[in-house]
């Protein structure tokens, strides 16, 4: 095919940043694909994102309210471009999927596992692309951590520590309802934090976690503590994770933590470490995490830097939306198809598993449904079976 044609669905919230980056593909001079038709339940959002779109594409995409009529009468396309509330990520894929049409679906894969196991079955029955927008591995900084890492700079690697402590009470919409988006930041970006362990140490193979909602309500103005609304997700998440190469990781995400706040992200190898905010420290010497991505970038080919950049664009969205319609071409692989994303989120729902349960669980045990107290609820309220 000459050009991938594209529908997006869901046109709110993160479908802007998509919009974002198919614009930076497009200006790149990178013009394989055409989006002919938006879509969100909300008519006016798919028809704002479709006017949008026409600024650069040229031609405007036609607007739909219903996933059924753009699949049933709407044009013909190739793919969907899924940016959908976490509780219709399976609900709009599948029927995408058992249409023919290939899926590009944010993160997290699923409201559940359950459910993402489903759009994995899908994909596979179809012979269809299923990728979760796994973005930020695909950054600058991360890669040159990735290359540091993979090239021995801190030798074995034994420990991380990703921790986010700050005070966040404002409300955030439907992302503070468990029936909506399934868990609070811990799942939301914290599926994102888990991609980045896997692809910087590898499989995590156990989790130990205690979670807290320790501000049962978020404020719709926040420094005044105005217009209080009432929420079901966590707000705080302290986990300890085992990694099969032997790494111990410490993850804590919480946003109920007044006064000074603080964060920490950090690999220590048996010869160093990498922080995000210092750079590299071992015995070859030191460099700022800007010395390290220079470094990174001299070291690899023209060509192994379009790959990671094509045609220089550094936008993470821009860049994983090239793998994908690359890979609906025929012209490689996306990097985190469905089983990555399901693998990611498995992560982080052990650790709502393991708090439920008092104990640590296997990320194979929540892989294979075997551990499902936590997601209990959802999957029934959903009728997800």
């Amino acid at each position: 095919m000459d050009k991938v044609k594209i529908a997006m669905v869901g046109c709110g919230g993160i479908a802007g940043a998509h919009r974002n980056g198919l614009e930076l593909l497009w200006k790149a001079g990178y013009r394989k694909f055409e989006i002919v038709a938006t879509c969100d339940v909300v008519k006016d959002k798919a028809a704002a994102m479709a006017t949008e779109i026409a600024k650069f594409q040229g031609s405007k995409p036609e607007v739909y309210e219903r996933l059924d009529t753009l699949l049933d009468n709407g044009p013909e396309f190739d793919a969907a471009d899924i940016c959908t509330l976490h509780c219709e990520h399976h609900t709009t894929a599948i029927p995408c999927l058992q249409a023919g049409k290939h899926v590009t679906i944010e993160k997290p894969l699923a409201i559940t596992l359950r459910a993402g196991r489903k759009m994995l079955d899908a994909a596979r029955k179809a012979r269809r692309i299923l990728h979760t927008a796994e973005n930020y591995r695909l950054t600058p900084q991360h890669r040159a951590i990735k290359w540091a890492i993979k090239n021995g700079m801190i030798g074995n690697v034994r420990m991380i520590y990703w921790l986010q402590v700050r005070e966040r009470l404002w409300y955030w919409t439907w992302r503070e309802h468990k029936m909506q988006a399934g868990a609070g930041w811990a799942l939301d970006g914290g599926v994102h934090y888990c991609d980045l362990f896997r692809y910087f140490i590898g499989p995590v193979t156990a989790v130990s976690a205690s979670i807290e909602n320790f501000f049962p309500y978020r404020f719709k103005e926040a420094e005044k503590r105005k217009g209080r609304i009432k929420v079901d997700v966590e707000d705080t998440m302290m986990a300890v994770l085992d990694f099969e190469c032997g790494a111990l990781g410490l993850w804590v995400s919480t946003s109920a933590a007044p006064g000074d706040g603080f964060g920490k992200q950090a690999v220590y190898g048996d010869k160093g470490s990498i922080t995000w905010e210092n750079g590299l420290n071992s015995p070859a010497g030191k460099m700022t995490m800007e010395q390290l991505h220079k470094k990174f970038m001299k070291s690899i080919s023209a060509r192994e830097k379009e790959k990671l950049f094509p045609h220089g664009v550094t936008d993470s969205i821009g860049i994983e939306l090239h793998q994908f319609f690359e890979a609906v071409q025929g012209r490689g692989k996306v990097e985190t198809d469905g089983m990555e994303g399901y693998k990611a989120e498995a992560i982080a729902l052990a650790s709502f598993e393991s708090h439920e349960l008092g104990r640590k669980v296997t990320t194979k045990e929540v892989e294979n449904l075997k551990v499902e107290k936590y997601q209990r609820e959802v999957n029934r309220a959903l009728g997800i079976r």
